[in-house]
């Protein structure tokens, strides 16, 4: 949008420095279920930079730098809608400013090592998944929006290092990461020096296959471990049924859970790595602790149609459906109390995306959700949303 800055971008981009910014923006409206009918938007702007060192100082290393801002309500919360993955995912983490990243990056070998430090967030690195569509099911890292209380993703950053090993489109990674809750506070900071309650160690390896021309593939396997002490859902000090006793949870030393990605084109051409036309499917699948995570399962699937309409710049169709499972022992506490019965929330998601001008693209989307909060005795939720990416 902002073109070339009367000049200023490409004198930076020569100098080594690329600045980057974008404004992403979610509106909702329930046409179906919830409490009552609502509208909001919601939206994030981010300004980047990043440091191409092998032009400043001649060695093979990256410096970036972002902020970023959230702001607007969120339907899920204004509507009613119960739902346990909101419609809208660009909303979370508090209406505030972040520095959500500060990080280096050097590589050795062309690329075979690379060794990443400083305020990052695991969501870059591990689970990786686009955020095209607009519900958070199938948005971003899958752990970062099932074990939301230690694993933070975009725009919380944490001080964290990452190792990774890569050979022939093969590779291994394994980071670790400060938990800290401070760092959820709202207000703008650097970073937190204080309050750590553990540590997130994240471990992936992946295989990508495929590059100009043909079929592009990714495939993935990785898991977790939080050393940072968590409540069982169900089980007090003494190992009887908190929610009937009243007594404190019993404190588990840990936590840990699997993720397993795949993204496959099937049909169509491809350019530098990446599909550029026709079909590609993809499928997520997560199961994180069942002692302490309150979603113990998730289940992804859906495709990417590139490129349907000649002649229409950038457009896209996504669908994808979602299977999110409410941990068995939350139930059973909810069965001893006369709760609701909970199971999995099913979620559907439908969109079309077309780009108007080269700085703008728009998602009109159709969202159904089956089952909200898992419950099976709630009316399904219907949305009509429109998410539009500006980009600086």
């Amino acid at each position: 949008m902002a073109g070339d800055m009367l000049g200023l971008r490409p004198r930076l981009a020569d100098a080594g420095i690329e600045l980057s910014g974008h404004y992403v923006a979610e509106t909702a409206w329930n046409f179906r279920g919830g409490e009552r009918r609502d509208v909001t938007e919601t939206g994030e702007f981010g300004l980047g930079l990043r440091f191409d060192m092998q032009r400043i100082a001649g060695t093979d290393g990256s410096l970036q730098a972002a902020i970023t801002y959230r702001h607007g309500p969120q339907l899920d919360a204004k509507a009613g809608l119960g739902t346990l993955q909101e419609v809208q995912e660009i909303y979370g983490r508090g209406r505030t400013w972040r520095l959500t990243q500060f990080w280096y990056e050097q590589r050795f070998a062309n690329g075979a090592l690379a060794v990443k430090a400083g305020r990052t967030a695991p969501s870059e690195d591990f689970s990786a998944f686009s955020c095209t569509f607009q519900n958070l099911s199938f948005c971003g890292s899958q752990p970062g929006n099932i074990v939301t209380d230690y694993w933070y993703n975009w725009p919380v950053s944490q001080w964290g290092l990452r190792l990774r090993a890569a050979h022939r489109g093969a590779y291994a990674q394994i980071g670790i990461y400060e938990e800290n809750p401070r760092n959820l506070d709202k207000n703008f900071t650097i970073g937190r020096f204080k309050g750590a309650t553990g540590a997130l160690i994240p471990v992936e390896f992946g295989l990508t296959r495929g590059g100009d021309g043909g079929p592009v593939g990714s495939y993935k396997i990785g898991g977790w471990v939080s050393t940072a002490d968590a409540p069982d859902l169900f089980l007090d000090v003494d190992g009887e049924p908190a929610i009937l006793t009243g007594r404190a949870a019993l404190q588990r030393g840990s936590a840990h859970g699997v993720w397993l990605a795949v993204d496959q084109q099937v049909s169509g051409r491809s350019a530098r790595g990446a599909s550029i036309s026709g079909v590609s499917v993809f499928f997520n699948a997560l199961a994180a602790d069942r002692r302490t995570s309150r979603i113990d399962n998730q289940i992804v699937a859906g495709l990417f149609l590139r490129d349907p309409l000649p002649g229409v710049a950038g457009d896209i169709v996504g669908f994808a459906v979602a299977r999110t499972h409410v941990n068995n022992r939350l139930e059973r506490s909810d069965r001893l109390t006369g709760g609701p019965s909970r199971g999995a929330e099913y979620a559907f998601e439908l969109f079309y995306g077309f780009r108007p001008v080269g700085w703008l693209d728009l998602r009109p989307n159709v969202q159904w959700i089956h089952h909200p909060g898992g419950r099976r005795d709630a009316r399904a939720v219907g949305v009509a949303g429109l998410k539009a990416v500006l980009r600086l």
